[in-house]
């Protein structure tokens, strides 16, 4: 055992960058799979290499790392596999602009130049993120960390690929899909943002073939008229049921397009006519799908205007726009122009203006794959937490549409596909080709797409442990126990995982998916770059310590709900691990003398140690009920509570006495006290609190080489002391209704004074007989009188009612009023000048009509607060005479 001395100040810096080397070096996050031994596992969600921790990463890591280091603590064979994701455009796009800056383009360096500079990069900043996750105290096995394109994950990749794709799951077809101009790439639906921006609707006349009446038609979008291949009503609008099966003429074009009838139409939009462009926008694209309509694209992969836009060729979209406008104007087409708010898809890497296009990508059928990811949720076999997610899960996977899975990029997982210049076969293949499986030539390319990011990491829970091979860590831990992600990818991540999982480990993923949501400022706003908001979580760390970081990002958090972030709240966390050291630091004072062999009997036990040791009890099953339930949160509250205010606050103080006095038996059993309870109480908060709770552990008596790997604290029954427990929080409850009356009374803190407690209760009588000593102590009492319920209540003295007793504070003699009487008359008097020097400028007229409204109100609220002052004054002098 330490001396107390080594202790010094608490210097959080210092102790997390030693204890996590410890960790590290000593592989205490390190377990070899045990069957033997209970499995309890999470993968953790893979951050980009191109990231940097914010406060998601940093809540999602720290609720993770709760439960993981409860578990270890609990005997559990544990876990928790970190990785990174190669993250696809993210990435590609930082290294585009690092080339850039060389006066480079991707094409200058060429496709193997590139994806050298990509690695080259990746190896760089890949592993920033992961320093930063140490420094959150995240004990994750980094002996065991995967990367979504390391060998072990491409394989599995391959493999998933090349199955579907046998199984007719796989296929390539001509649809629509979100695309960056910029990037030039398909993006899946999350790599878009939305952004409501104020534009135009703008109204045009298309000419009826064969008569001489038009068709008014309403558009944000004028630039895709050249690829119109139909103008569409509502079959039940009677207004244009005389016109579908006829034909218009499509302005700046040679071409003449049917009118069709569509439910998907709607009357109250514009005119009731909406123009169909199947190439340029998903809705139409489903018209077009249904009517057997051409679908024309009109745009270059650039979004520049290519030959179809006829003599738009050549321009930029938003060219083009102005041109046909222009166009529809000159030929008195042009109808008006409304203004309009909606919203627009930009790309979340380059903030380019997304556009709607069919290309020809490669696409995963989600019907039969969707069926099981959605029995494998109904059935109970994974349960969302709050359950109420699990709604929107089945709901998005019942209107799933299959999946665009290629992306024009070239860092990520090139689809295995290869192509034969000679007899035109297309071959997916596990392992590279080098000539055609079907005739043998040598003259083959393979698809020069890579997979979507997120193809990848919806493999992450099996691929990471070494599937397709049945490795002994995938046999002990799959499926994972837990999964930990925010609300906002449940469709793009956790389906996935799930799908994928339930086809090629015909089990699902994980047991529990627990939802949590975002941290959002002190205003409740979302933290973003736009905002400025944001706030850095090593920053907090730096000033604050990542135990009171990790501390304030779990109390007070619910699942499920967003949370906001306030500095005061660090601070106090800061405090808080302050005020652990401190009561640390007053039992290491007192364990010159311990005994590590000395026991007590029960019948040795104060009441406070019994009322301490029942409270242990009782934190000890609560914060385990509501860990296994998620309620982490609750469990937080519950241990700050007892270490706190029990603890620190009331245990302590009834102990000094007993300590100061000769080293006698009682000290021993204080001591005794003071280190069980300190001991378990830093087990309890060690998942929270991870290095203040091992540093001070080690420096008390312990068993075992680190708090870390401890057994987790389970309620002992023999220190079970229900009713005498019960008893002291009587005592307490009296004990703080006589410092309020003291307080209200304006009693000096140092002096005695004398009370009267009814007693309502006849086990209480003999307790607070018995145990005089906590009033004296704790209550600054040196004359307690008891009364029965029914005797006459004192005269001239303050009264509390707590449970089971009524409190009397005699204040004969306990205040000098002639001294208080002067102090309020000197207040009154100094008072009386301030609410004459406001009143009066509120009377004059000349500073009412000079003085800003902000002024006057000003003034008005300090005569208010004056005048309350001067009330309260009042009541005193009324008090004191009474006295």
């Amino acid at each position: 055992m330490a001396d107390f001395e080594d202790l010094g100040k608490y210097d959080p810096a210092a102790i997390e960058q030693k204890w996590y080397k410890f960790w590290e070096d000593h592989d205490v996050f390190h377990d070899e799979p045990d069957p033997s031994k209970e499995p309890y596992s999470i993968v953790l969600p893979p951050p980009n290499v191109t990231g940097q921790l914010h406060m998601g990463h940093a809540l999602d890591n720290t609720l993770q790392d709760i439960l993981i280091r409860y578990k270890r603590m609990q005997g559990y064979n544990v876990l928790w596999l970190p990785g990174k994701d190669h993250a696809g455009i993210a990435t590609q796009v930082k290294v585009e602009k690092q080339i850039a800056e060389e006066g480079l383009n991707k094409y200058d360096l060429g496709r193997e130049k590139f994806l050298e500079r990509v690695w080259q990069w990746k190896e760089k900043f890949g592993n920033r993120i992961g320093l930063q996750i140490r420094r959150l105290g995240s004990s994750c096995d980094w002996k065991r960390e995967r990367f979504t394109m390391d060998d072990v994950c491409a394989r599995a990749v391959r493999e998933v690929f090349v199955s579907l794709y046998e199984k007719g799951l796989i296929y390539q077809g001509f649809r629509i899909t979100n695309w960056c101009p910029r990037c030039q790439t398909a993006l899946s639906d999350i790599e878009v943002e939305h952004e409501d921006e104020v534009g135009h609707l703008w109204y045009f006349n298309y000419p009826i073939v064969g008569e001489d009446g038009y068709i008014e038609i309403a558009t944000t979008r004028p630039e895709t008229i050249p690829g119109d291949t139909a103008v569409a009503v509502n079959p039940e609008d009677k207004r244009y049921a005389h016109l579908v099966g006829k034909k218009v003429k499509l302005p700046t074009t040679d071409r003449e397009i049917p009118i069709i009838a569509d439910d998907y139409v709607d009357m109250d939009y514009g005119t009731g006519c909406v123009k169909i462009t199947p190439a340029h926008d998903p809705n139409d694209f489903e018209v077009g799908q249904r009517h057997d309509l051409p679908t024309i694209v009109i745009m270059n992969k650039d979004g520049t205007m290519n030959e179809k836009a006829g003599r738009y060729s050549g321009m930029d979209r938003h060219e083009a726009r102005k041109a046909i406008i222009e166009d529809f104007k000159k030929a008195g087409l042009l109808v008006k122009i409304e203004e309009t708010k909606h919203a627009v898809g930009h790309c979340s890497r380059c903030k380019t203006v997304v556009e709607p296009m069919t290309t020809k990508q490669w696409f995963v059928k989600m019907k039969p794959l969707a069926g099981p990811a959605m029995e494998a949720v109904t059935s109970g076999k994974t349960k969302f937490v709050p359950e109420r997610f699990s709604k929107t899960y089945i709901q998005w996977l019942e209107n799933i549409h299959d999946w665009c899975i290629s992306r024009q990029l070239w860092w990520g997982h090139r689809i295995p596909v290869w192509y034969c210049d000679d007899c035109g076969a297309v071959s997916a293949s596990r392992t590279d080709l080098t000539e055609c499986p079907k005739c043998g030539s040598k003259h083959i390319h393979q698809d020069p797409d890579v997979l979507d990011t997120w193809f990848s990491s919806a493999l992450w829970p099996f691929s990471t442990m070494g599937w397709p091979d049945q490795t002994p860590v995938l046999k002990q831990w799959y499926p994972t126990s837990t999964m930990v992600t925010g609300y906002d990818i449940i469709f793009f991540w956790v389906a996935r995982m799930m799908f994928m999982s339930m086809e090629f480990m015909h089990e699902i993923p994980f047991k529990y998916v627990f939802i949590h949501g975002l941290v959002r400022d002190s205003q409740g706003r979302k933290m973003s770059k736009s905002l400025g908001n944001g706030i850095d979580p090593l920053e907090v760390i730096d000033k604050y310590g990542a135990d009171a970081l990790r501390f304030t990002l779990v109390t007070g958090n619910t699942p499920g709900n967003d949370m906001r972030f306030y500095y005061e709240k660090v601070e106090g966390n800061r405090n808080f691990a302050n005020k652990i050291w401190n009561a640390t630091k007053f039992t290491l004072m007192n364990l010159d003398d311990y005994d590590k062999d000395f026991v007590p009997d029960k019948t040795q036990f104060t009441l406070a140690d019994k009322w301490i040791l029942d409270r242990l009890a009782a934190t000890e099953d609560y914060v385990s009920a509501n860990l296994d339930k998620y309620e982490l949160g609750e469990a937080a509250d519950s241990i700050y509570n007892f270490a706190w205010n029990y603890f620190c606050d009331w245990y302590i103080e009834t102990a000094k006495t007993r300590l100061y006095g000769e080293h006698n038996t009682d000290r021993k059993v204080t001591q005794y006290v003071l280190v069980y309870t300190l001991t378990r109480m830093l087990a309890l908060l060690h998942p929270f609190m991870p290095f203040i709770t091992e540093h001070l552990w080690q420096h008390l008596p312990h068993e075992g080489e680190i708090l870390a790997r401890a057994p987790w604290p389970k309620a002992d029954e023999n220190l079970r002391f229900k009713d005498e427990a019960e008893q002291f929080e009587r005592i307490m409850d009296s004990i703080k209704a006589i410092r309020n009356m003291r307080a209200e009374a304006n009693v000096t803190p140092n002096k005695m004074c004398h009370i009267q407690i009814a007693v309502l209760r006849d086990d209480l009588k003999g307790c607070i007989e018995n145990h005089k000593e906590y009033y004296e102590k704790l209550g600054h009492v040196e004359d307690i009188k008891l009364l029965s319920a029914d005797a006459p209540k004192p005269e001239n003295a303050l009264t509390s009612v707590v449970t089971g007793l009524e409190v009397y504070l005699e204040l004969k003699g306990l205040i000098d009023t002639a001294k208080e009487k002067e102090k309020i008359a000197k207040n009154k008097a100094a008072l009386e000048k301030d609410i004459a020097r406001t009143s009066g400028k509120l009377a004059n007229k000349g500073f009412l009509a000079k003085a800003p409204e902000a002024v006057v109100e000003k003034e008005k609220e300090k005569l208010a607060q004056f005048e309350e002052k001067m009330k309260s004054l009042e009541e005193r002098l009324k008090f004191l005479d009474q006295l």
